[in-house]
């Protein structure tokens, strides 16, 4: 595959690299010669709808207006025909380069410290209809860098329509394991851009807001309405899961909730056909013991933020998104750091993209992480005793700032297109760039070296595919 030439010499050359242009290739290959019937996604089987009808760029997960309805009326929605079952399945397979090789304490296990190529995720879903007003987005993940299983995702609901007045309601409850899995918008920490990164990026900043950190470490009910197709408001309560459940899932442990925790969220949606826009707030507030055996002693956690989001569709030929949140964190960390002065940190992330034909697509991505001097969250020593070399921010500020940049192609997934829409790949390009890392332009790394930030860019080439 002549895109593959886009990769640097050394990973050409790197001698996994023919088995993963094998699954590459291989990938497209099984999406061209599968049936009809055996590759539609579920929720496409279900609905008898083309990907492009939910999707923008006839691949998920940003949401068109259909889509954003499709998943608040609890992913029921159906063509009237039955015998549908709701499984699907989806692998990444990637390839990555960084600037400079990383130090080896920081490199996954099985991997090298640079140039490597992968099989990051295999996941199955139990997701569409299951019974009349309820439905399902499950997913099981096997993950080809860490080597384990892990459960990923859940959200079942049950959701119903009514009148309030002479207006249409949407009505539901969700019992999920992610406060912001269950968001419609695409604005928010599980669904935002970039949809996919690799597990060799340097990431974001060393700590995200606490309300983008939960996913997989606790379960949540929460009950929404959506009135007159306008007027969207949630609220949750989390809670930890137990040890026993942990180990099962394979996730982390996140402590011990003292309580619970309280998620909120609202926004505004109008849909005028031709282009539509959200704006919200939410908020998050939990008090969790890291250690389950210090009773009463926990961090506090206090998350609010806005974000907003605007589609241009036109007729689906050319589409324009741009999509931001802020997130503001007030963190009081009595178990973590006792007596020491309120934490905060400020999250803002900006993504904007423009799709041809829902084939070709280009994507700008900023993002950017502040906070508070500490020097106690944000350094530490070698060695874990005192004695070794410092590591970590030099001025005891977590600030993070870059870009992300993705070209991406998807060959099928719109009306008209091969096997009916109901294929589905996309194969993209995606270059990481950091102004910032750790406090400033450089940082000292996991050995006590001094690093730039832009040692962390990093080139990813993916194959991204589903059935």
């Amino acid at each position: 595959m002549s895109i593959l030439n886009a990769l640097p010499r050394k990973i050409r050359r790197h001698p996994g690299f023919g088995r993963v242009a094998a699954l590459i290739g291989g990938g497209v290959m099984l999406a061209l010669s599968m049936s009809t019937a055996q590759a539609v996604p579920s929720y496409a089987r279900q609905t008898g709808s083309e990907c492009a009808a939910c999707h923008v760029g006839g691949f998920g997960p940003q949401l068109t207006p259909y889509g954003i309805r499709f998943k608040i009326g609890g992913y029921t929605d159906t063509d009237g025909k039955g015998g549908k079952i709701p499984l699907s399945a989806m692998m990444v397979v990637n390839a990555t380069h960084t600037a400079k090789d990383v130090p080896a304490a920081d490199k996954p296990t099985y991997f090298d410290t640079n140039d490597n190529l992968a099989m990051q995720e295999a996941s199955v879903f139990v997701a569409g209809r299951l019974a009349d007003n309820f439905g399902s987005f499950t997913q099981i993940t096997y993950s080809g860098v860490d080597r384990k299983f892990v459960m990923d995702q859940a959200d079942l609901r049950y959701a119903r329509s009514l009148k309030l007045g002479d207006k249409e309601m949407t009505v539901g409850a969700s019992l999920n394991s992610n406060p912001t899995l269950t968001d419609p918008f695409n604005t928010l920490g599980q669904w935002r851009f970039p949809y996919t990164s690799s597990d060799f990026n340097a990431g974001f900043g060393p700590m995200a807001p606490m309300v983008e950190s939960l996913g997989g470490g606790v379960m949540g009910l929460n009950a929404y309405a959506f009135y007159d197709d306008s007027i969207y408001a949630e609220l949750g309560l989390y809670t930890n899961l137990s040890k026993n459940t942990i180990r099962l899932f394979n996730t982390d442990d996140l402590g011990k909730f003292k309580g619970v925790g309280t998620y909120g969220r609202v926004a505004y949606f109008k849909d005028r056909k031709r282009d539509n826009f959200s704006i919200g707030l939410l908020g998050f507030s939990a008090d969790i013991q890291p250690d389950r055996t210090e009773l009463g002693v926990a961090d506090k956690y206090r998350d609010l933020g806005i974000d907003a989001s605007y589609q241009y569709l036109g007729n689906r030929k050319h589409i324009f998104t741009a999509n931001a949140s802020y997130v503001k964190e007030w963190q009081r960390l009595d178990f973590s750091q006792p007596g020491a002065e309120h934490n905060s940190i400020n999250q803002l992330r900006v993504a904007g993209s423009y799709h041809y034909d829902q084939t070709w697509g280009g994507t700008l991505g900023l993002f950017d992480m502040r906070g508070k001097s500490n020097a106690g969250l944000y350094t530490s020593d070698t060695n874990g005793d005192g004695t070794g070399s410092p590591t970590g921010s030099i001025n005891g500020r977590p600030n993070t700032s870059g870009y992300i940049l993705q070209a991406d192609w998807t060959p099928w997934g719109k009306e008209g297109s091969w096997g009916g829409g109901w294929a589905n790949v996309r194969l993209g390009l995606q270059y990481t760039g950091y102004t910032r890392f750790m406090g400033g332009s450089t940082y000292l790394d996991s050995e006590g070296n001094q690093r730039r930030a832009h040692d962390n860019n990093t080139t990813m080439l993916f194959l991204w595919t589903s059935i």
